[in-house]
C-alpha cells in the first residue's frame, strides 16, 4: 500500500502562506572556464532509445511570477553569479521583514536569515526556504551532467496572487508574465550558448518538436519542452459565473503560444475559472486559497458529498483567516461557508469553453496537463481525450485523483511524480507502474518527477537513514562529488534537495534505497516522454470526427 503523501509544508501557516503567495560544478569564472568542461557521453539503448531522466514540471523562470518580487534571486544574469544570487532588498538587513521566508520556513511572520546569497550560501538555498531560488543555471547544469535530458519548463503566473503581494516589478497580468518568462528562458539560452563557444553550442536546448528532443537528448544535452501553468488561461476568468473571455481568445492565445514555441498547458490552476472547476487545496492551505477563490471569482468553492470513488482534496469548513492575515492583504472579513461530509467534490467541471480549449488543443497537436483540474473537469476532459483517441495528456506533479491514472496510460499519455524524500517517492511510482500494466499501457513503462522547483513547494528533505557516498557515479555515468558553489558545500544526506543541483545525488538515494528497478524506470522516463510526444505529433483524428 502507498504511504500517504506528506503535504507540501509541514507547518500550517507556512502552507497558509504559500496558498496566498500562492561531480561538483563550481561558479564558472567565465566562458574559458565554462567551455573547458567536456559534455557527458549520451548514453542510448541499444534500440537506440534515450537513457536519462525527465522533469515534467519546474518553474525556471518562475521569480518572474507574481510581480517578480517573491522570489529572490534568478537562474542567471548576464553580470555573473554575484549579480543572480542575491536576496530581495525588503530581506536585509537580517531577515526579519522577510514576512512571507518567515512564514514558510518558521510557521510564524517572525524570524531572521542570513540574506546573504553567494558565496557564503548561509541560509539559502536550502529545500524548504521557498522564496529564494531553487534553478540557478549551474545547479540545473549539475543535474544534466548527472543525466536530466528532459524537461518541461513551467512559465508560470497569477493575477490574484501579484495583486495581493504588496512588492511588483512587474505586472499582474498572466498573459504578459507568460510572455516575459519565455524571453526570459530565450536569455538564459542564448547566456549559456555565449559561455559554451557560440549560438546553438551550450547544453540547454529549447525544443519545440519530438524530432527537435530528441535529437538534443541523444546527443546529451539537455531538450527544454515549453508549457504554460496559469490561472486565468488569456484571460479566462469567471467573476460570479460569467466567463470573461470568448472561444476567439482562447484560439488567438492558444495560436500565440504555440508560435512562440509552447507545446502543453495546463486549463486550471489554484483557482475556479471560465474554463474548469479546480482540485481544491485541503487543510488550512485550502482554506487560504478558497479566499483567493472568492477574491477572483467572487464566490467561494462549491463543494458536495462527492458521489463516486474519485473525489477532490478535503476542504476545511468553517475557518476564517487569522486578523493579522486579513488585516495585511487588504481582505474582507469575509463569512466562513459551510461544507457538507467529506469526501469533497468540487461541483464544478469543464465548462463549455473549457471543452472548447480542449478540442483547440487536440487540434494543435499540444499536450494537455491534466493537473489541478477538479475530478469532475479531469472525467470530462478525459472522456473528450477518448472519444478523439488522443494520446497528449500528463499528469506531471501528483494533483490528480489516482484513480483516474489508468485511463491517462490507456490513451498513451504519462504520470510523473511530484518530488519527494526516496522512499515516498517510491510510493508513487510502484502506484503508477501498477495503474500503466492494469491499463495495458502503451509500449514501455518511464517514470519521470516533477520537482516543481521555484513552484512555492518544498524541494525533497534529508531523509531519516539517507547515506549517499561521495563520490558517486551518476545515471550518466559521471562521477560526481558534493555539490559546491562559493564556499557552500551541500550534502544530501543533511541538506535534502537544497536546491536542483542535488537531483543526482537525490536519484542516487533512490538507487540505494529502492533499487534498480526504480531507478532504471527514472532512466526510461526521457524516452517514454518522447515516445508520447512523438504520438502526439503523429496524430490523425478518427474517421469522421
Amino acid at each position: 500500500m502507498r504511504p500517504p503523501r506528506a503535504p507540501r509544508t509541514s507547518r500550517p501557516l507556512a502552507a497558509l502562506v504559500i496558498a496566498l503567495v500562492c561531480a561538483t560544478v563550481p561558479a564558472f569564472a567565465g566562458s574559458a572556464a565554462h567551455a573547458a568542461r567536456p559534455v557527458p557521453v549520451a548514453k542510448s539503448a541499444s534500440s537506440g532509445s534515450v537513457r536519462g531522466l525527465l522533469d515534467a514540471h519546474t518553474h525556471i523562470e518562475g521569480a518572474d511570477d507574481m510581480g517578480g518580487r517573491m522570489i529572490c534571486g534568478e537562474p542567471f544574469d548576464p553580470d555573473g553569479i554575484a549579480a543572480a544570487l542575491r536576496d530581495c532588498p525588503d530581506h536585509y538587513p537580517h531577515g526579519e521583514f522577510a514576512v512571507f521566508e518567515n512564514f514558510l520556513k518558521n510557521g510564524s511572520p517572525f524570524g531572521t536569515h542570513d540574506p546573504v546569497g553567494y558565496p557564503t550560501f548561509k541560509d539559502w538555498p536550502a529545500h524548504d526556504s521557498l522564496t529564494h531560488q531553487q534553478v540557478y543555471y549551474t545547479w540545473l547544469e549539475r543535474a544534466w551532467r548527472g543525466g536530466l535530458r528532459v524537461i518541461v519548463d513551467q512559465y508560470v503566473a497569477n493575477r490574484v496572487l501579484c495583486e495581493l503581494y504588496p512588492l511588483k516589478k512587474n505586472p499582474c497580468d498572466e498573459d504578459a508574465t507568460l510572455d516575459l518568462e519565455h524571453g526570459k528562458a530565450l536569455a538564459m539560452q542564448a547566456y549559456i550558448d555565449k559561455l559554451s563557444g557560440g549560438p546553438g553550442k551550450g547544453w540547454f536546448r529549447m525544443v519545440r518538436t519530438p524530432q527537435e528532443a530528441r535529437a538534443v537528448a541523444a546527443s546529451g544535452k539537455l531538450a527544454v519542452v515549453e508549457s504554460i501553468e496559469t490561472s486565468e488561461p488569456f484571460g479566462c476568468r469567471e467573476v460570479r459565473d460569467v466567463p470573461q473571455c470568448t472561444e476567439k481568445q482562447i484560439d488567438d492565445g492558444l495560436d500565440h503560444m504555440q508560435a512562440q514555441g509552447v507545446t502543453s498547458m495546463f486549463v486550471c490552476h489554484k483557482f475556479d475559472n471560465a474554463l474548469c472547476g479546480v482540485r481544491m487545496d485541503g487543510g488550512v492551505a485550502g482554506v487560504a486559497v478558497n479566499v483567493g477563490n472568492f477574491v477572483g471569482t467572487g464566490q467561494f468553492w462549491n463543494v458536495e458529498t462527492c458521489k463516486g470513488p474519485a473525489h477532490d482534496n478535503t476542504v476545511t469548513p468553517q475557518v476564517t483567516l487569522p486578523l493579522a492575515v486579513r488585516t495585511a492583504l487588504g481582505l474582507p472579513n469575509l463569512p466562513a461557508p459551510f461544507y457538507p461530509a467529506a469526501p469533497h467534490c468540487n461541483t464544478r467541471g469543464l465548462t463549455p469553453l473549457g471543452a472548447h480549449m480542449i478540442r483547440e488543443m487536440i487540434k494543435r497537436k499540444m499536450i494537455v496537463q491534466i493537473d489541478h483540474m477538479s475530478a469532475k473537469a479531469a472525467d470530462q476532459t478525459l472522456t473528450i481525450l477518448e472519444q478523439a483517441h488522443y494520446p497528449g495528456v500528463i499528469s506531471s506533479h501528483s494533483w490528480m485523483d489516482p484513480g483516474y491514472q489508468a485511463r491517462v496510460y490507456r490513451l498513451g499519455g504519462m504520470v510523473t511524480e511530484y518530488g519527494s524524500p526516496a522512499d515516498q517517492f517510491a510510493g508513487g511510482w510502484r502506484e503508477a507502474k501498477q495503474a500503466f500494466q492494469q491499463a495495458g499501457g502503451q509500449g514501455m513503462f518511464g517514470f519521470g518527477y516533477g520537482l516543481d522547483a521555484n513552484g512555492f513547494g518544498p524541494l525533497p528533505g534529508p531523509r531519516k537513514g539517507s547515506s549517499v557516498q561521495y563520490p558517486f557515479t551518476a545515471l550518466s555515468g559521471v562521477t560526481l562529488d558534493k555539490l559546491t558553489t562559493g564556499q557552500r558545500t551541500w550534502d544530501l544526506n543533511v541538506d535534502g534537495v537544497a536546491n536542483y543541483g542535488l537531483v543526482p545525488d537525490w536519484i542516487e538515494d533512490m538507487r540505494k534505497t529502492v533499487g534498480p528497478e526504480l531507478t532504471n524506470d527514472m532512466a526510461n522516463g526521457a524516452e517514454a516522454y518522447l515516445r508520447m510526444w512523438e504520438r502526439v505529433n503523429a496524430y490523425t483524428p478518427p474517421s469522421g470526427s
